[in-house]
């Protein structure tokens, strides 16, 4: 089971805009029960997210730090602030556009991936990448993006951030896709799914459909390191009034407590 939570800090994105609602909101994050975080940006220098994190109790256990180019052009600036940051996982949060055309794009893109993760590792980093529902789609042959993603990351120097919603609405098995990438999965993202009449869509962590209590329980024997909920949008929900990304972070981490942790 879950024994610490962590949060993807782009859920609460409106409240990290400059130092003093920074402060607070990793206050409330870990009030509500959030340990680590996952950050999506940074509002203020680096060295003072890193301390504001710390002094409140949320241990940064991974980053979507920016383009993969911007951080090539200075892997050892990107490196250094990792360290401040406290977390050897140094990620991107989505393939960038000119990869995604076919499947030689998508095999430049894994060599270019592994340049930088060759560069990071010997100083004990890893690459992580995270995907979307697009990399579910066919693009050579049989082969879907994600195929190629698995077959030439560096699975020694490279991981997974799995999102749970993202697999499921690219059609998907979750369970099956944690038991692929055993060993390479060092976040797994808690992203769950709903489906109203304009088709499915993001919600809290216990208000859609996807089998948490399976996943997590793959994970567990999979090796994923850290879990982390994540909701992009749509704080809408039957069991609130004034709906806000907060009351979505405390409705996700109450549902985790009763049934995953």
């Amino acid at each position: 089971m879950i024994k610490k939570l962590g949060l993807q800090l782009y859920t609460v994105r409106d409240f990290m805009r400059d130092e003093h609602i920074l402060d607070y909101t990793f206050k409330r994050l870990k009030e509500i029960g959030y340990d680590e975080g996952q950050t999506a940006g940074y509002a203020v220098d680096i060295p003072t997210y890193a301390k504001l994190a710390k002094d409140n109790g949320i241990t940064i256990v991974g980053t979507h730090h920016g383009s993969l180019d911007d951080m090539m052009a200075d892997p050892d600036k990107t490196m250094r602030e990792h360290e401040i940051l406290g977390t050897t996982n140094i990620g991107i949060g989505g393939m960038p556009a000119w990869a995604r055309e076919n499947g030689d794009t998508v095999r430049d893109f894994c060599e270019k991936a592994n340049k930088f993760a060759e560069i990071i590792n010997k100083e004990g980093f890893k690459f992580t990448y995270h995907h979307h529902s697009f990399e579910f789609k066919k693009v050579d042959g049989d082969l879907t993006m994600m195929d190629i993603l698995v077959d030439k990351l560096d699975s020694a120097k490279t991981s997974f951030v799995l999102d749970t919603y993202w697999v499921q609405h690219g059609g998907g098995d979750v369970r099956a896709w944690i038991e692929k990438l055993a060993g390479r999965i060092d976040i797994l993202h808690l992203k769950d799914m709903a489906v109203g009449k304009d088709g499915p869509f993001i919600t809290s962590v216990g208000d859609g459909n996807i089998n948490f209590k399976g996943a997590v329980e793959t994970a567990e024997k999979c090796g994923v390191k850290y879990y982390v909920v994540e909701q992009d949008a749509n704080w809408v929900s039957d069991k609130w009034s004034g709906a806000n990304a907060f009351k979505s972070v405390e409705s996700s981490a109450e549902y985790i407590k009763a049934n995953l942790m």
